[in-house]
C-alpha cells in the first residue's frame, strides 16, 4: 500500500530501478565513451524535455546499448556524435515518441489563445 502511495508522488519505482541500471551500464564504460555518454546524458536530461517515464527508460536503455556497442567495437566517438554533438543528441531524442515538456506548454499556449479569442467581442461591436 505504501509503495503505491510513494509511486503516485515520485513515479514508478520499477522505472527508477531500470534507469539506475542503464546509468550503471554507462558508468562501467571505458574512457572516452563514459565521459561522452555522461555529457550527452546531461544534455538530454536538460534539453530533451521528455516527461513520459516509460519513453525515457526505453531511450536511456537504448542509449546505454549504443555506447556499450561503440566501446566494444572501438568506434571513435566522433564517428558517432559527429562534429555537432548537440545535433546528434537532439536527433537521438526525436527518435523517441512520447510526451515532451514542450507538448504541455504548446497545449497551454493554444488554450490561452483560444480563451483570449473567445473573449474578444465580435467585429460589429468593436
Amino acid at each position: 500500500m505504501a509503495a503505491k502511495w510513494i509511486e503516485a508522488i515520485t513515479g514508478s519505482l520499477e522505472q527508477k530501478k531500470q534507469y539506475k541500471q542503464s546509468m550503471g551500464r554507462i558508468d562501467a564504460l571505458p574512457a572516452p565513451y563514459r565521459a561522452t555518454a555522461k555529457a550527452l546524458h546531461h544534455y538530454i536530461l536538460t534539453s530533451g524535455g521528455i516527461v513520459d517515464g516509460e519513453t525515457m527508460i526505453r531511450m536511456f536503455d537504448d542509449f546505454a546499448d549504443l555506447w556499450e556497442q561503440a566501446a566494444a567495437d572501438r568506434t571513435p566517438v566522433r564517428e558517432i556524435v559527429g562534429e555537432n554533438p548537440s545535433e546528434f543528441a537532439d536527433t537521438f531524442v526525436q527518435a523517441y515518441a512520447g510526451k515532451h515538456w514542450v507538448d504541455k506548454e504548446r497545449a497551454r499556449l493554444a488554450a490561452a489563445i483560444d480563451a483570449a479569442v473567445s473573449e474578444q467581442p465580435p467585429e460589429e461591436e468593436r
